[in-house]
């Protein structure tokens, strides 16, 4: 059984405790006060309730971090003066409710993501979702667990026998030109590709095996933080289209098993090219 470090009981405490209230909202979907933030992209109620538990936790856990909040933007750490308005070297990134329009329609798939960046890198991270109780953790250089079992990411080495997942832009969002070349290009040469609307959890899954491999466009980095580093503690990999580690920015995700990361890249890559997308 694997012993939590001090930092993953942080989160894991602030995750279990704003996720007793996203329970009982998603319980009463129907009845959630929601407002728009942009086309097709909704916050909650619950989502804001969320973040202020988690914010209000973590501060409390840790108060000599930063915080980057999906809702809120960049925070200072609680003990740091106001006038400068600047986080330390130590941050919490932070995604309250990652697959909120699937919470908002009832579609039981959703996470909360917390992130640990100390000097610029992620040094821990978590993915928790409610619904199943699965608590996603990892910390760098000591592998990735679930709950209490340690995770390695699937040994499949044809791309005819992968599953994967992606993401497609929604109505509000860029029109990538290489979303469709993409699904083009792979779908004829896999066993399936999934796209079930919540990038840290698709990650997540990665690292724990069900998924071979995801890839995504245009996400930001409180959707992959944390399932990134779990992907890579399970013995994964993962890059932009060039092979870069770039890709905690969240403009380009491929991440994989080793296996078939080579291949991933190739079929993504050229469909890119192919659509007259460089993908910078």
């Amino acid at each position: 059984m694997a012993l939590k470090p001090a930092i993953v009981n942080v989160m894991e405490k602030a995750a279990r405790k704003a996720a007793r209230a996203l329970v009982r909202d998603f319980g009463e979907v129907e009845q959630l006060q929601v407002s728009r933030k942009g086309p097709s992209d909704f916050v909650s109620a619950a989502d804001l309730r969320a973040e202020e538990t988690l914010l209000h936790e973590l501060r409390r856990g840790r108060p000599d971090f930063g915080l980057t909040m999906e809702e809120s933007g960049r925070l200072p750490a609680a003990n740091a003066p106001h006038a400068t308005g600047t986080p330390g070297n130590d941050r919490w990134i932070v995604d309250p409710l990652d697959g909120t329009t699937n919470f908002l329609h009832g579609v039981p798939h959703f996470a909360i993501s917390i992130a640990h960046e100390e000097n610029g890198q992620v040094v821990a991270g978590a993915v928790y979702q409610p619904l199943t109780d699965e608590f996603f953790w990892a910390v760098r250089g000591t592998g990735a667990y679930l709950n209490h079992r340690r995770m390695r990411v699937s040994s499949r080495g044809a791309m005819a026998d992968a599953l994967l997942a992606t993401g497609l832009p929604f109505r509000g969002k860029p029109k990538h030109p290489a979303y469709g070349a993409t699904l083009e290009a792979i779908l004829p040469r896999v066993a399936g590709v999934r796209r079930f609307g919540a990038a840290a959890l698709d990650l997540a899954w990665v690292a724990a095996g069900r998924y071979d491999g995801f890839w995504e466009f245009d996400l930001e980095p409180w959707d992959v933080a944390a399932g990134l580093l779990l992907v890579r503690e399970a013995g994964g990999m993962a890059s932009d289209i060039a092979g870069r580690d770039r890709t905690w920015t969240g403009a380009e995700v491929l991440a994989s098993n080793t296996a078939l990361h080579g291949d991933l890249r190739r079929l993504v890559g050229d469909a890119v090219r192919g659509a007259g997308d460089t993908g910078e």
